[in-house]
């Protein structure tokens, strides 16, 4: 597994947590134990990107609560539903609401790592998107316009046209921006704008 992201495990049943947490830690995975949906929700950073197996039967807020807390936070984390009563109502339900993937117990390790890689994947995406919209509510107006243009493909002299500004103007306006979005180039910058946009 050539990811690094922590893995919560939200189940209420110990046994089949320490089944869980022995086939993660053989994948190589860092595992936080979570006994109750509250528990998870009070405790766990929710901000920082994770997989988070989740079961659907828990004591007091059960996993459906507790998914629509997370879509509600906006977290960053991947959901796998992890269920010894699961139907396929529930798995098409869950899928709907924005899980990477819906498991049975007792789950084989390969199935186990694949939903990993998706929800990992998820997380990685979800926190990278967060980190463009933030960068970009940095910039001005007239920066957020320049890096419109650069999206669309026009050279500095054609957005200094558009704009009835002069070249080196876009030029300064261009370099701030491929600056304060993290890019290395224009072409990154074109590229992380049309994802924000997207």
């Amino acid at each position: 597994m050539s990811d690094t992201l922590a893995v919560h495990l939200v189940d209420d049943d110990a046994g089949v947590a320490e089944a869980c947490r022995y086939l993660l830690e053989g994948l190589g995975l860092a595992v936080i134990d979570w006994r109750s949906g509250e528990d998870f929700l009070a405790g766990a950073n929710l901000d920082e990107p994770a997989a988070v197996l989740l079961d659907m039967r828990l004591p007091g807020i059960d996993g459906r609560a507790v998914h629509e807390q997370l879509q509600a936070a906006d977290a960053c984390l991947g959901v796998i539903i992890l269920t010894g009563h699961g139907d396929i109502d529930m798995a098409v339900e869950s899928m709907k609401r924005g899980a990477v993937d819906f498991l049975q117990k007792p789950v084989a390790a390969r199935a186990m790592e694949r939903a990993l890689d998706s929800a990992f994947a998820r997380a990685r995406q979800c926190a990278g998107d967060r980190r463009i919209r933030h960068l970009a509510a940095t910039l001005s107006e007239r920066e957020r316009e320049i890096a419109r243009w650069v999206s669309e493909g026009l050279t500095n002299r054609e957005i200094a046209e558009a704009l009835h500004i002069a070249v080196r103007t876009v030029e300064v306006h261009r370099s701030r921006v491929v600056e304060k979005m993290g890019a290395a180039n224009s072409a990154e910058l074109a590229a992380i704008w049309q994802r924000l946009e997207a």
